[in-house]
C-alpha cells in the first residue's frame, strides 16, 4: 500500500456538527443534515490507493440533481430503478438520488463467479422482472451484461451513469419519500429462478440504523468506519452506506473484489486511516489470517479499532481467536469483537452482544451419552453468544408446535419490531409464509436463549436429520476444513434423500491436492474426521476449487451445491476407477 495515503487529506472525523444518531424519519432528511458538515466517503483500490472522495455535501447536491433529471424524464413516485451496486461514487449518488425522487432503488449484485455468465444474466433478468424496474444503471464494465439481461424486458432506460446525468432536468421537481414510504428493494433471498425482494421502508431502515448507531455501536465524535462489504448485501448497504450517513460518520471503501484479492489491504486501511469501526463475516477474518501465514504485513497499528463486528453467517469462535492471536502484536484487542445476529428481512441487525466484551461462547453437546459408542470422541459444539435484541425489538424461540421454548432449548427464531420488512415485493404468498398477522417474523434460523441472549445454532433449512438426530452441517464442515489439502471454506455438508426415504450425509470438499494417492488419503481422512466430529458415516465427494455454489454475498449455498452435484456439474475426483464420468458415484450416493 502506498504509505503516502496516510498523508492524504480525508473526510474529517470531527467537524463540529452535533451528532444525531439516525433520529430522522427518512433517509433524505438524514443526508440533508449530514451535508451541513465536512464528512463523507473515501474510495480506495486494491493497492490501497485513494481513487476518489465524495463529501456528504457533494453527495447531497449530486443526488438532488439526479432526482430532478429522473422526474423530468418520466420516473414517477414508486417507480423502480435497478443499480448494479459497484463500490464507486456513482452508487450512493443513484441510491440517494432515488430517495429525493421518490423512486425505489433496487441494488443488484455483480457477477462474482468466473465462468457463470449465463447464470448471471438469468439472475439479473429475473430480479429486474420481479421488481418491474423502469430503468437500470451500470458502469461500462457491466452495462453489456445488463443490457443483455434487459433485452427481453420492456425497460425504457438502460445505460451507464453518464447517460442518466445527461438527461434534461427541465421541468423536473423533487418528490422525496415520506416517513411511511418504501426505501429500497433488496434481493438477497429466494432462488435464481424465483428471487424474493425484501421491501425495506423508511421506518424499518431508520429504526434499524438508529439501533445500530445509537445503541449497539454508540457512535461518537472521532469515529471512522472502513468497509469492504458489497453494497448489494444488507451488511454493506444498511451497515456501511446508510447507517454511517445517518450518524454522520466518515468512512473508507474498499471493494469486495479488491478485498478478495488482497485482504490485508483492509487492515492496512484500518491502520493508516485510524479506523475505529469495521465489520466482516467470519470468513473475512479467516482470509486475513491465511494471508498472514503466507505473506503478511510487517507494520500496522490496529490499536484504534474499537469495534470489530461479526455477522452475515454463522460465527466461528476458533477463527476469531486465531485472528486475535495473529494480530495482537499489531495492537488488536480481542475485546473489540462484537458478535451480532441479523437478516435482510429485519433490515439488517436484530441483536448485538455488547461493546467491550469480545466473543463470548457457550459449549453444548447435541449427542446424548447413550447414542455414543466406544470410538466416538463426542466433540462439543461451541457457539457464539449474539446478545440481546435492540431496543424496541423482541425475540422468541419456538418449538415446531409453535409453543415458546424454555431457555436452552433449540427452536426456530422469531423476531418482531419496527425493523421488520413490509414483505417481499410483489410476493404476498411468500410474505405470508414468514410474516404473521401479529407482526412476528419467522427468520428460518435455529437457536436458543441463554440468560435472555440469543445463540444461533444453525439454519433450519440446512439441518440434517438422520435416525432422529439433528446433524449440524457446520460441525462437519469446520472439522474437515482443518485437514491439510482442503481449501479454506471449501466444504459443504448436505443431506441427500435415498430411495428408501432415509437421508445420506454427503460431504463435498474442494481439494488442493491433485495426485490420485493424495486424493485417496484425503478421502480416508475426511471419513474419519466426519465420524469424530458428528458420530456418523458419510459419503465423500472430492472436487476442484470453485465448485461449491455461493450466493451473491459469498455465503455457501448448500442447496445449490446439492443441486449442482445431482445434475452432474461437479467434477468427482475420487470417483471409482470404472466410473470415468463420475455418474456411478452420484448414483450410489442417491441409492
Amino acid at each position: 500500500m502506498d504509505s503516502s495515503n496516510s498523508m492524504t487529506p480525508l473526510m474529517r472525523d470531527s467537524d463540529g456538527l452535533p451528532l444525531r444518531l439516525a433520529d430522522f424519519e427518512t433517509l433524505w432528511e438524514g443526508l440533508d443534515y449530514a451535508a451541513q458538515g465536512a464528512k463523507g466517503i473515501s474510495f480506495f483500490d486494491s493497492l490501497g490507493r485513494l481513487t476518489g472522495i465524495l463529501s456528504y455535501r457533494e453527495l447531497r447536491d449530486r443526488a438532488v440533481d439526479l432526482a430532478l433529471r429522473l422526474n423530468a424524464n418520466g420516473f414517477r413516485h414508486g417507480d423502480r430503478l435497478a443499480i448494479v451496486a459497484e463500490t464507486t461514487p456513482d452508487f450512493p449518488v443513484f441510491f440517494f438520488g432515488c430517495q429525493y425522487a421518490g423512486v425505489i432503488p433496487v441494488p443488484l449484485p455483480m457477477n462474482v463467479h468466473l465462468g457463470a455468465h449465463d447464470a448471471y444474466i438469468v439472475s439479473l433478468r429475473n430480479m429486474m422482472k420481479a421488481a418491474g424496474v423502469r430503468g437500470v444503471v451500470a458502469s461500462d464494465d457491466w452495462i453489456a451484461q445488463v443490457r443483455e439481461a434487459a433485452s427481453m424486458l420492456e425497460i425504457p432506460f438502460a445505460g451507464p451513469p453518464e447517460d442518466f446525468y445527461a438527461l434534461s432536468r427541465k421541468k423536473g421537481s423533487l418528490a422525496p419519500f415520506g416517513k411511511d414510504d418504501p426505501c429500497y428493494i433488496q434481493y438477497s433471498s429466494g432462488s435464481t429462478a424465483f428471487p424474493k425482494g425484501v421491501l425495506g421502508t423508511q421506518l424499518s431502515v431508520t429504526s434499524n440504523a438508529r439501533g445500530i448507531g445509537g445503541h449497539a455501536l454508540q457512535v461518537r465524535d472521532g469515529d471512522h468506519a472502513v468497509s469492504w462489504l458489497p453494497l448489494y448485501h444488507d451488511m454493506g448497504l444498511v451497515g456501511f452506506c446508510i447507517t454511517p450517513m445517518l450518524t454522520q460518520l466518515s468512512l473508507d471503501y474498499l471493494s469486495a473484489s479488491s478485498f478478495a484479492r488482497r485482504p490485508l489491504v483492509w487492515l492496512t486501511l484500518m491502520s493508516e486511516r485510524r479506523g475505529t469501526i469495521s465489520f466482516s463475516p467470519t470468513f473475512g477474518y479467516d482470509l486475513c489470517v491465511r494471508k498472514m501465514e503466507r505473506r503478511g504485513i510487517e507494520e500496522a497499528d490496529l490499536s484504534h479499532w474499537r469495534i470489530a463486528g461479526i455477522g452475515g453467517e454463522m460465527i466461528r469462535p476458533a477463527v476469531l481467536a486465531k485472528f486475535a492471536e495473529v494480530f495482537a502484536p499489531f495492537g488488536f484487542d480481542e475485546k473489540a469483537f462484537l458478535p451480532s445476529y441479523g437478516l435482510a428481512e429485519s433490515t439488517l441487525a436484530v441483536t448485538f452482544s455488547g461493546l467491550g466484551r469480545g466473543v463470548r461462547t457457550h459449549r453444548r453437546s447435541e449427542l446424548a451419552p447413550d447414542q455414543r459408542d466406544a470410538n466416538y470422541s463426542g466433540l462439543h459444539r461451541e457457539f457464539a453468544i449474539c446478545g440481546k435484541p435492540m431496543p424496541g425489538h423482541e425475540l422468541e424461540v419456538r418449538a415446531d408446535d409453535g409453543t415458546r421454548c424454555v431457555e436452552g432449548e433449540i427452536g426456530r427464531v422469531f423476531a418482531k419490531g419496527p425493523s421488520v420488512m413490509a414483505g417481499y415485493f410483489g410476493e404476498a404468498e411468500a410474505s405470508a409464509e414468514v410474516l404473521g398477522d401479529d407482526g412476528w417474523l419467522d427468520t428460518g434460523d435455529l437457536g436458543y436463549l441463554l440468560d435472555g441472549e440469543l445463540v444461533i445454532s444453525g439454519r433450519g433449512k440446512d439441518l440434517i436429520i438422520q435416525n432422529g438426530r439433528n446433524i449440524w452441517p457446520q460441525d462437519i464442515e469446520w472439522a474437515v476444513e482443518q485437514l491439510e489439502g482442503v481449501k479454506g471454506s471449501g466444504v459443504a455438508a448436505v443431506s441427500m434423500p435415498s430411495r428408501d426415504g432415509s437421508e445420506n450425509v454427503v460431504v463435498v470438499v474442494e481439494a488442493r491436492v491433485k495426485a490420485a494417492e493424495e486424493i485417496a488419503l484425503l478421502e480416508k481422512q475426511i471419513h474419519s474426521t466426519v465420524y469424530q466430529a458428528a458420530g456418523l458415516k458419510s459419503e465423500v465427494v472430492i472436487t476442484t476449487p470453485r465448485s461449491l455454489v455461493r450466493t451473491s454475498s459469498g455465503k455457501l449455498s448448500r442447496a445449490g451445491t446439492l443441486t449442482k452435484l445431482l445434475s452432474g456439474q461437479i467434477a468427482v475426483l475420487n470417483r471409482d476407477d470404472e466410473d470415468a464420468g463420475g455418474s456411478a458415484k452420484r448414483t450410489a450416493l442417491a441409492s
